[in-house]
């Protein structure tokens, strides 16, 4: 049984221990569920339905249990969302969570979990990719099939939701080129061809379609992202002058 399985599993009959008949279902997404995990580069992306508000005492089991789960995952961890099932079908946008972890958020819970367990909780954008993901290349792990739990997410909401992601890269790109070379791809292949694609099948598009200047850069992103290897990005204006680039695309 290989690392990523082995996590999954002890997730999925932890969720269940904890959750108990409030549990819905376990969907995996991401890199794990499309194909292109790599074990030093990726996280374990897990979206979670129940169908009722989980109750403060459950929420610090449930995230105690994350923690340690986490401490065996990989370097980039997991990232785990918990929705209702109500905002699911019909799908609700900005969309409502009980709670989310991510490794950035570790820190904070580990110097006050009471106030994280008050304070996590919102709306948050993201949850329209990550369900679209879900219904078109995701995987049930545990409970109702993924047809039966989530309505259409809308192109406009999911658009939105890329969107966010990658709206500030000519400001950031320099501090992630890999995320953001890659995510723009996803994004345009989106606009243009209504493309769900992930980051490496992004960058394959991108080879494709985007103009030969910046291949280069391209595919360095995709072997930074399918190896061990860290690249060292030297062309910041390179970098600046392809997300400019990319951008203008995306809002045309």
């Amino acid at each position: 049984m290989c690392r990523l399985e082995k996590i999954t599993n002890d997730f999925v009959v932890q969720t269940q221990r904890i959750l108990g008949e409030n549990l819905v279902g376990i969907y995996l997404h991401g890199s794990a569920a499309m194909g292109c995990f790599h074990e030093n580069k990726s996280d374990i992306d897990l979206l979670v339905v129940v169908d009722r508000a989980v109750p403060k005492e459950v929420k610090r089991q449930y995230m105690d249990m994350i923690v340690e789960l986490n401490s065996c995952a990989p370097e980039k961890g997991l990232e785990v969302s918990v929705v209702r099932k109500e905002v699911c079908r019909p799908f609700v946008y900005p969309t409502p969570f009980e709670l989310h972890f991510s490794v950035m958020h570790l820190p904070w819970y580990k110097t006050d979990p009471s106030d994280y367990i008050d304070r996590m909780n919102g709306t948050d954008k993201d949850l329209a990719a990550h369900v679209t993901i879900i219904c078109h290349r995701g995987t049930c792990l545990y409970g109702k099939k993924m047809e039966d739990v989530f309505g259409v997410v809308s192109k406009e909401y999911y658009f939105d939701s890329i969107w966010n992601d990658i709206e500030s890269a000519e400001d950031e790109i320099i501090t992630d080129p890999t995320y953001f070379i890659l995510n723009l791809c996803r994004v345009l292949a989106f606009k243009e061809d209504g493309l769900i694609l992930s980051k490496r099948e992004g960058g394959d598009w991108g080879i494709n379609n985007i103009p030969e200047r910046y291949h280069e850069l391209i595919l360095c992103a995709m072997e930074e992202y399918s190896s061990d290897h860290i690249m060292k990005w030297n062309n910041k204006n390179d970098l600046c002058d392809y997300a400019a680039y990319m951008l203008d695309q995306i809002r045309k």
